[in-house]
C-alpha cells in the first residue's frame, strides 16, 4: 500500500476499518514526515507527539477489541493556533502570548476528541488571524510546498493548516474563516476548504478576531473529506448562542446528486478586471465543465462590487478585535507584527456610532444580495485573484481576500477546491458560494467538480521528500 499519509482520511478510515491500517503506523508516518519535513515548511507551532502516540495506542487497542468509538476513531488532525484547550499554550499567533495558557477547550476540540480523532499538534497562524496573506514576522511565515525554489505565500490566516494538510503532514486541520482565512489557504495550497456559515460550528474556545465574522471549518485533501470533518464540528452548543438556532445538516447526503437542474451564477463581466489571465482561464473551464454536467449557467447583476466591501470590512474587523486587545495594540513595547498592529489599532478611530452604523448597513446590503442572487442555487468565482506571490514582493497594506470575505460579509458559505495550475506549478482555485447553512449544496457541487478532475490529488514537490 503507498504510504498512508497520502490517503484521503475516508480512505484511511476504510483502511482502519478493514484492519488494514492501524492508528499507530497512521501516526507514526505523519509524525516522521513531520520530523523530516517540518525544518523547512514550519507549518507547526508545537507537536504534540508523545500525546499522539499514546491516543493511537489507545485507539488500537479499542478499535482491536471492538470498542470504537466511531468511524473516525485514530485519525489524526492538526489545529490552527487560535483553538483552545486547557491547561496548553494557545499563541494566537503572537510573540506576545507566546507563554499564554488557555483557560478552557474549545467545544469544536472536544467534539473531535470524542470522535476518538488525535491531536498532532497546533499549526502556524497570521497575528491574531488579522490578515490573509499568512505571513508571521516574529513566529514565522510557513512555506507554500509548491515552490521549492523561492518562499511563498501560504495563505493566511491559517496558513500552518493549509501548508500541514498539502505537504501530507496531516490528513486534514481546522481553519477559521473571517474574511477567506479557510479558503485563502485551501486555495494557494491546492486543497479544499470549506467556509461554514456563523452557527454551523461553536466558537467557544476560539480566540476571536471578529465576533460577527468569525466562522471555525475544515481544511482537507478533498470534498468527501470536508463533509466527513463538518459532521463532526457541527451542533448546538449552549456556550455559542449562534449555533442555538441552527438545524444539523447530513453533509454527506446528496454528495454524489450531481449538477443537473442547479443554477448557477457566473461572475459578473465587471469582477474579471484585474484577474490574473491563468485563473480566469481555469475559472472558465470550470464554469463550462459543470454546464457539461448539466448545470444552467446564469449571468449576475450583483448589487456592489466585491472589491467595494472592503471598507465596512475593515471597519467591523478592527473595531472588535480591537475591543479585545487595545491594551496589546496600543503598547508598543510589545512585539506585534509591525504590520497587524495598525490594522488593530485602527479600530481606536472607529466611534461606536460608526461601528453600529456599519453593521445595519451590512444588514440593508445582505437584503439587496440575496434578492440579486434569488434565481439561483450558487455563485462561482475565482477563489483568489492570483496565485501564491513570493512572500518578499507581498504589500501588506493590500488583501488578497477580494473573491473571499464578501461571503464572510453577507453571512454565506462557500467550499474552495483546485480547479488547475498555472504553466508555473503553482494551484488555483474555484470557488463556491451557497445561502446561509446550505453546505451540503455547496460540497455537492465541489463533488461533482472533483470527482472528474485530479487536481486534488497532486503532490507539492516539498512534500515529496
Amino acid at each position: 500500500m503507498t504510504s498512508p499519509a497520502f490517503l484521503p482520511v475516508h480512505a484511511q478510515v476504510a483502511e482502519i476499518a478493514a484492519r488494514r491500517l492501524s492508528p499507530v503506523d497512521l501516526v507514526e508516518e505523519y509524525l516522521a514526515r513531520i520530523e523530516r519535513l517540518e525544518p523547512a515548511l514550519h507549518a507547526f507551532v508545537s507537536v504534540n507527539a508523545a500525546n499522539a502516540r499514546l491516543a493511537a495506542e489507545a485507539a488500537d487497542k479499542a478499535i482491536r477489541s471492538g470498542h470504537a468509538v466511531g468511524p473516525l476513531h485514530g485519525i489524526p488532525v492538526a489545529i490552527k493556533d487560535l483553538v483552545e484547550i486547557e491547561g496548553e499554550v494557545a499563541t494566537g499567533g503572537s510573540a506576545a502570548w507566546r507563554d499564554r495558557i488557555a483557560p478552557c477547550t474549545a467545544t469544536l476540540h472536544r467534539k473531535m476528541m470524542a470522535a476518538g480523532m488525535i491531536n498532532l499538534g497546533k499549526t502556524h497562524t497570521v497575528e491574531f488571524a488579522y490578515g490573509g496573506w499568512g505571513t508571521n514576522q516574529h513566529l514565522g511565515t510557513p512555506r507554500n510546498p509548491w515552490d521549492p525554489a523561492v518562499h511563498r505565500a501560504p495563505g493566511g490566516s491559517s496558513s500552518g493548516s493549509g501548508v500541514a494538510v498539502a505537504a501530507r503532514l496531516a490528513p486534514w486541520a481546522i481553519g477559521t474563516d473571517t474574511g477567506g482565512s479557510v479558503r485563502i489557504p485551501a486555495a494557494w495550497n491546492g486543497i479544499t476548504g470549506l467556509k461554514t456559515t456563523i452557527g454551523r460550528v461553536s466558537t467557544y474556545g476560539v480566540l476571536p478576531l471578529s465576533g460577527t465574522l468569525d466562522t471555525p471549518g475544515p481544511i482537507t485533501r478533498d470534498i468527501e473529506d470536508a463533509a466527513l470533518l463538518l459532521s463532526v464540528l457541527q451542533g448546538a452548543d449552549p456556550l455559542d448562542p449562534h449555533t442555538m438556532a441552527v438545524r444539523d445538516v447530513d453533509p454527506l447526503a446528496g454528495l454524489r446528486r450531481g449538477v443537473r437542474g442547479l443554477r448557477l451564477g457566473r461572475l459578473p463581466a465587471s469582477e474579471r478586471s484585474g484577474v490574473d489571465a491563468e485563473v480566469l482561464a481555469a475559472y472558465d473551464r470550470s464554469v463550462d465543465f459543470l454546464a457539461s454536467q448539466g448545470a444552467e449557467i446564469v449571468d449576475l447583476t450583483l448589487p456592489a462590487r466585491f472589491a467595494d466591501l472592503g471598507g465596512i470590512v475593515g471597519r467591523i474587523i478592527s473595531a472588535e478585535i480591537y475591543a479585545k486587545i487595545a491594551a496589546l495594540a496600543d503598547d508598543n513595547a510589545t512585539p506585534l507584527d509591525q504590520d497587524v498592529r495598525p490594522r488593530v489599532r485602527a479600530g481606536a478611530a472607529i466611534s461606536s456610532k460608526d461601528y453600529l452604523a456599519g453593521l445595519a448597513e451590512r444588514e440593508r446590503m445582505k437584503l439587496d444580495f440575496s434578492a440579486a442572487i434569488a434565481g439561483v442555487d450558487a455563485v462561482l468565482t475565482p477563489t483568489m485573484v492570483a496565485p501564491a506571490p513570493v512572500v518578499a514582493t507581498i504589500d501588506q497594506a493590500t488583501t488578497p481576500a477580494v473573491f473571499t470575505r464578501w461571503v464572510n460579509f453577507y453571512d454565506l458559505c462557500a467550499a474552495a477546491v483546485p480547479n488547475g495550475f498555472t504553466a508555473g506549478g503553482l494551484p488555483l482555485s474555484l470557488q463556491i458560494v451557497c445561502r446561509a447553512y446550505e453546505e451540503p449544496l455547496a460540497l455537492r457541487i465541489g463533488y461533482a467538480y472533483q470527482a472528474a478532475h485530479d487536481w486534488h490529488l497532486r503532490v507539492p514537490p516539498m512534500a515529496e521528500g
